[in-house]
């Protein structure tokens, strides 16, 4: 049977899914200039996804605040073009103890978040490092077309002690990935529907991960 494909989600009813207000939606407008102007100079997103910048960038990181509306402190790991961190950080600014940890080992991409975190005054803080080298007490980890799931538990592992929880936005192929991920690694994973696209599903992991002995 095929997928229906994603619906197009436009700035009224990305507010009416969101429950944004008008400084959020206003913010989120800088943040698409800003990613449209800084995406003709280097590789961000893919240009044609611009377009539909409220329903495949917006709300498809913004879903994951539904998830998790305790959360406070979150890990974006791969950050990249700042999804779906700056949408996180867009949406949590005014929140006690809300902030955003932005890891993106290439400094050019860093240079951009930089740009938009300082711009809007986010709670963010950005880390040019590799995020397996890094570790922070978070309440998520969440990463959005960084790795497929061998590597990016790799990358996962040293924030995930247990007690927080993994969220993963991921395409159609991601029962695959997790099968192939399970020859190297023992871990829970349960697979929720992407409120953006039905194609897509969101890995959510409650538990520490271990690495198979060989």
């Amino acid at each position: 049977m095929a997928h229906s494909a994603a619906p197009h989600i436009d700035e009224a009813e990305f507010v009416r899914l969101s429950g944004a207000s008008e400084a959020q939606i206003s913010a989120l407008r800088t943040y698409r200039d800003l990613l449209t102007d800084w995406n003709q100079r280097m590789n961000l997103v893919g240009p044609a996804t611009l377009p539909d910048f409220w329903g495949r960038h917006a709300w498809d990181s913004a879903q994951l605040i539904l998830l998790a509306p305790e959360a406070r402190t979150w890990a974006d790991l791969g950050a990249g073009a700042g999804l779906p961190g700056i949408v996180l950080a867009i949406l949590g600014q005014g929140r006690e103890g809300f902030h955003v940890h932005l890891v993106e080992s290439m400094a050019k991409r860093c240079r951009f978040l930089e740009e938009v975190v300082g711009a809007l005054d986010l709670p963010a803080t950005i880390h040019n490092d590799r995020a397996e080298n890094l570790s922070r007490d978070v309440d998520i980890v969440t990463a959005r077309a960084c790795a497929p799931m061998t590597r990016l538990l790799g990358y996962a592992k040293p924030w995930l002690d247990g007690n927080n929880t993994a969220l993963f936005l991921k395409g159609q192929d991601v029962a695959s990935e997790i099968e192939e991920a399970r020859s190297a690694w023992r871990f829970e994973a349960e697979l929720l529907p992407s409120a953006s696209d039905p194609r897509g599903r969101i890995v959510r992991l409650r538990n520490k991960i271990h690495a198979r002995r060989s």
